[in-house]
């Protein structure tokens, strides 16, 4: 099976974009996720984003976003309906959201169904990961799914995360045929618990996730979007460097056996 396989700026947080672009291109990958573009992003931001992308020969495919509920309904949609907007000027595909905390659940639910329409004309679809609060479980997720409603929002299925917000009690590969049919995105995340202390700056495979039985329960599932390396193992440049071109091919190989 050939999917795409991105990189996340999150290995290169200590450095500039451009500069985590680089990095990225010289270890394979054809696409950036987590592009810097927010609600508030000027014409000329963006400009520089796209620019710095191409320029190391990559598609910019994957912008990570949030909500901004304190300001109330009306304001978070306008806000929210400009960051896809500017998603869509920096020539992304795909709005990562985090959701919120389950006390926030009815107006987060209101807001991302208000603006999906708008997502699907621009082209942008909203993708969904597991990051604790309504989004702890595969049956949190499910019922995202269901409250939304509407064929521009799905699933982002984040292995590491199940792991690390329920600090190892759950993990991602149970169940992984039910969520499977609604994600349209993955992110590629490892996790460790040590002492009850989870641990996601794993390089994948060195961790709890069986990475085969989640990819091939989710192209089992008929995934075919894109995937996005989110951590690795490393501080210092050189071993970020090598922990992500590895991962790169760690992922390719269990994809080829599928």
């Amino acid at each position: 099976m050939e999917l795409t396989i991105g990189c996340t700026i999150r290995p290169y947080s200590a450095w500039s974009f451009a500069e985590a672009c680089d990095h990225i291109a010289v270890a394979g990958y054809t696409d950036v996720g987590f592009v810097p573009v927010h609600s508030d992003s000027t014409a000329e931001e963006i400009t520089a984003t796209r620019k710095a992308a191409a320029e190391a020969g990559l598609a910019p495919s994957m912008v990570i976003g949030r909500t901004q509920l304190g300001l109330g309904l009306e304001a978070a949609v306008d806000g929210y309906k400009r960051l896809i907007d500017n998603v869509a000027e920096v020539g992304a595909k795909w709005l990562l959201d985090c959701g919120t905390s389950r006390d926030k659940s009815e107006i987060y639910f209101e807001l991302i169904r208000s603006v999906a329409i708008h997502a699907e004309k621009a082209g942008v679809g909203l993708t969904l990961k597991p990051h604790g609060g309504i989004t702890l479980t595969i049956d949190d997720l499910i019922d995202a799914f269901d409250k939304v409603n509407h064929p521009a929002f799905g699933i982002c299925y984040d292995p590491g995360n199940i792991i690390y917000y329920t600090k190892g009690e759950l993990h991602p590969e149970p169940d992984i045929d039910r969520v499977a049919p609604i994600v349209t995105t993955g992110i590629i995340k490892d996790c460790l618990v040590r002492d009850g202390m989870p641990d996601v700056m794993v390089t994948p495979g060195e961790g709890l996730v069986d990475f085969e039985k989640v990819l091939g329960g989710l192209v089992e599932g008929s995934f075919r979007g894109p995937l996005y390396v989110e951590c690795v193992a490393g501080k210092k440049l050189d071993e970020i460097n090598k922990n992500v071109k590895s991962s790169r091919k760690f992922i390719s190989n269990i994809l080829a056996k599928l």
